[in-house]
């Protein structure tokens, strides 16, 4: 039973320090921090612009673009790095299917960058 206590200890530890420091971090800024409110900073303001009419207005399409190809690039990462590290068990039929996924997200990514999904104008 004393093995397991003292394999345990240092992430018993780890996981006290963690708490004092984060607890410490949501705690201060109630302390420390200067309060002076005005009307501009309690003024709602989210997605670039102020907030000037009801919520359920419509936008841009283009917010919804840009969310979209976050994701696709962000899926793209979360299967690269395991890809990575199973590189040389995966064999050259590993790298071909990765090739034609990245293939398949490079068609989409130049498609909406030429069809002007991105453009901000």
């Amino acid at each position: 039973m004393s093995e397991l206590i003292t394999d345990y200890l240092p992430l018993v530890v780890f996981i006290g320090v963690a708490g004092l420091i984060s607890g410490a971090l949501l705690i201060a800024p109630f302390i420390l921090a200067y309060k002076s409110p005005d009307p501009e900073k309690l003024s709602a303001y989210e997605c670039g612009f102020n907030a000037f009419d009801d919520a359920r207005m419509k936008f841009d399409v283009r917010f919804y673009l840009v969310s979209l190809l976050f994701i696709v690039f962000d899926l793209e990462v979360a299967f690269l790095f395991p890809w990575a590290v199973a590189f040389k068990e995966v064999g050259i039929f590993g790298f071909w299917s990765m090739m034609i996924f990245l293939g398949v997200l490079t068609i989409g990514f130049v498609y909406e960058w030429t069809k002007g999904a991105l453009e901000w104008d």
